[in-house]
């Protein structure tokens, strides 16, 4: 048996899982769509007539359904934004809108954990968005449906619900850049490829977060996700 060339422990693969035990997707980046949801731009009074925009998480940050998620540190305004996910299974520079879909494995429900507090802080300041959102365990993410068993979601309701009390709920015909349109715009500056995921942004409802606070959500026709928040890690 050879050595392993790595000179330290070579990490673990970030993955999640496909729906129905068939194996599991690895993840390559992670990228989110800002303010995609026309309710979820107002709640937070942002200017409508701005187009959406992207950010990222690493890898690392993916969760699986049933985690629990240690309370993160250096905020009292953890915030919940329920997403759906696309996975894509190959990507190019500049894909063209209309042949986007042919790029995307399959969809999951996920949860952008947000820390809100800091998050205003650095718009305040015209500072990046990183501290806000990427931190660890900061992408939960439910189980993958292959696109060859769902097709290709562009209507059904989204959904969040707290201790057992909805507080979000959209649909995802709301999205302001649907999912073809999304791929289109990300792929003019990034070259995309296959094991990246897109989170493609929240509706309206988001709140916030407390240890002890057990977190479901779903998408019609996609799954469902459950969190649980936990204490501060020690």
């Amino acid at each position: 048996m050879s050595a392993s060339p790595f000179v330290i422990p070579e990490p673990p693969r970030p993955v999640i899982a496909v729906a129905g035990g068939n194996g599991f997707f690895p993840v390559r980046r992670i990228w989110c769509v800002g303010r995609n949801y026309l309710d979820h731009i107002r709640e937070l009074r942002n200017d409508e007539r701005a187009t959406p925009f992207f950010f990222a998480k690493h890898a690392d940050m993916i969760e699986a359904d049933g985690a629990t998620i240690p309370y993160p540190p250096l905020t009292h305004d953890l915030h919940h934004e329920v997403e759906l996910i696309v996975a894509m299974k190959s990507g190019s520079l500049r894909i063209p809108a209309d042949t986007a879909l042919d790029h995307v494995y399959g969809y999951a429900v996920g949860i952008d954990l947000t820390r809100r507090d800091l998050q205003n802080a650095a718009r305040k300041k015209e500072q990046p968005w990183e501290i806000a959102k990427s931190f660890d365990h900061t992408a939960p993410c439910g189980a993958l449906q292959p696109t060859a068993k769902i097709g290709h979601p562009s209507k059904g309701r989204i959904w969040l619900a707290v201790n057992g009390k909805e507080t979000q709920s959209g649909d995802l015909a709301q999205m302001i850049w649907n999912v073809p349109e999304i791929i289109a715009q990300l792929s003019k500056q990034v070259s995309l490829d296959a094991g990246d995921i897109i989170m493609t942004g929240t509706p309206a409802g988001v709140s916030a977060l407390h240890p002890g606070d057990h977190v479901e959500c779903g998408c019609d026709g996609v799954g469902k996700l459950t969190i649980t928040i936990g204490q501060p890690a020690a």
